[in-house]
């Protein structure tokens, strides 16, 4: 299982997860993205809309009807009602849940640095993990040290 971890730094939410979502979903992947905070969802729900000018990135709320059925499902809870197999902690809390997928991504900023090192030290020493770094560099994601 892999979880990368991606530092903010500056880099606005709404920018990250978008382009993160992009990509999951071009490779035939679903998405569950996991936000406590209903603003926060909201903001990411416009951004996934309007990343694109041509096009947009399909997704929807869990609770709603069609919510199974989509590519990228924005939750509160870590339940994959779209049956994820990928899920992105977007709000910078880790959740052991995450353990449960395929793969995670971890986005945090300053504010969450020390609860992303305690969890990058607990997963590291699981056999079956994989913990890898990624941050800004000239305006594009490089996995770090």
């Amino acid at each position: 299982m892999q979880v990368d971890f991606y530092q903010l730094a500056g880099t606005p939410i709404e920018a990250v997860v978008p382009q993160l979502a992009a990509k999951t979903l071009e490779s035939g992947e679903r998405l569950l993205i996991v936000a406590s905070d209903a603003k926060l969802r909201a903001l990411l729900d416009e951004a996934l809309w309007t990343y694109d000018p041509a096009s947009f990135l399909p997704h929807g709320q869990s609770g709603d009807e069609t919510g199974a059925d989509q590519p990228a499902l924005l939750s509160a809870e870590t339940d994959s009602a779209n049956a994820a197999k990928f899920i992105m902690l977007a709000d910078g809390e880790w959740r052991d849940a995450a353990l449960n997928f395929d793969r995670a991504f971890y986005l945090f900023d300053a504010d969450r640095l020390d609860e992303a090192r305690n969890a990058w030290r607990s997963l590291a020493v699981m056999d079956a993990v994989e913990p890898r770094y990624w941050k800004q560099d000239n305006g594009r994601w490089r996995q770090g040290p």
